[in-house]
């Protein structure tokens, strides 16, 4: 059986790292699996045994434009034609159209995030874009199998973006053993004060804003610890709200779980995600997590064992007390049953794809 991943880049995010997590896993079950990148940046290390392929050369910029589009997916045609996959799963809306404008035979469209939150969003700067945008969706996703990483996004590809399509849930899956022998590595952070981190790229969506916010007001002695690339906006934020000194920008790491582990708390404040990562990551960690209860993923973590750890969105006095109270008393977070993300179960159920039609 072949598989063909195809994504933008490897850039530290999310979605490219539980890419490389899902090919991880089928590999282990001794599925042949191929991956495309747009363009030529790799912030993760290469898995054994993969091939990747990329359609833009190191020294070239990718086109992102309609011929730029169309010529990357005559590229990426070509190169399917030359392994002949049985299963095409691309990852993230750029990469889905250049897929879906090659034609490739089961297509699998996997979604990541609450795509109606991301149209909301827009529609408020500009309506007409996102009209555009809910139509080009509705193109791109309307002819094509969708694996959706968590039961709130489908129910959002269906309810808000009135998808038919033929569609399966399947979340990311997480290797424990891994995970917890990276974390007992050392982070070689040399500021010994007990720390909340928060690991999320610098984004509108990431609410690092309702964060400093809640953390201004908190009279703690813990550092919070960001987990994002510095930059000057976010830089602006800390000092207009007097933290210069009570936070620090770790950066990127490609190893976050020693992190994870060392934290008495992890804080995920966003407006939306699909199936967030680092509060299953944290919890396999040992390390209780505090979360808004954002569309979609975090009530369907954290509901059954810990609702008490969840937060409505954008209430700053919420997160307050609910990061104190769990620095405070910390929950008993063996309450939460995460053996659906166990990276075996996650395999085979992609391997079910095969017998798909996408």
């Amino acid at each position: 059986m072949k598989f063909l991943f195809v994504i933008t880049n490897l850039r530290g995010g999310g979605a490219e790292k539980a890419v490389l997590k899902t090919m991880t896993a089928l590999l282990a079950q001794g599925v042949q699996v191929f991956l495309v990148t747009l363009e030529s940046r790799v912030d993760y290390d290469m898995l054994r045994g993969l091939e990747c392929h990329t359609l833009t050369g190191n020294q070239q910029k990718m086109a992102k434009g309609w011929l730029g589009k169309r010529l990357l997916a005559r590229k990426l045609r070509q190169y399917a034609g030359q392994i002949k996959p049985d299963v095409v799963v691309s990852t993230l809306p750029f990469a889905d159209e250049v897929t879906h404008l090659a034609g490739l035979p089961n297509h699998w469209c996997r979604i990541a995030n609450t795509l109606s939150e991301e149209i909301a969003a827009l529609a408020r700067t500009s309506p007409t874009r996102a009209k555009r945008r809910l139509k080009r969706y509705q193109t791109i996703y309307g002819q094509h199998g969708l694996v959706a990483v968590s039961a709130g996004v489908a129910e959002d590809l269906r309810n808000k973006l009135g998808l038919k399509s033929r569609m399966v849930e399947i979340p990311n899956p997480f290797v424990f053993a891994d995970i917890r022998a990276l974390a007992a590595n050392t982070t070689g952070r040399e500021n010994s004060q007990a720390y909340v981190v928060h690991v999320g790229r610098f984004a509108p969506q990431k609410r690092h804003d309702l964060l400093l916010d809640a953390w201004r007001q908190l009279a703690i002695p813990h550092q919070l610890v960001l987990l994002t690339d510095a930059s000057p906006q976010l830089q602006s934020m800390i000092q207009a709200r007097g933290l210069s000194g009570r936070v620090e920008i770790a950066g990127f790491q490609k190893n976050p779980y020693s992190w994870m582990r060392q934290a008495d708390l992890l804080v995920l404040c966003s407006d939306h995600e699909g199936l967030p990562n680092v509060l299953i990551e944290a919890l396999i960690c040992g390390t209780p997590v505090v979360s808004t209860d954002c569309p979609s993923g975090p009530r369907q973590i954290l509901g059954d064992g810990l609702p008490e750890c969840l937060v409505p969105v954008g209430d700053v006095e919420r997160l307050k007390a609910a990061i104190l109270a769990c620095l405070t008393q910390p929950p008993d977070i063996g309450r939460v049953d995460l053996q659906r993300y166990q990276s075996e179960q996650v395999a085979q159920a992609y391997q079910q794809l095969a017998g798909g039609n996408g």
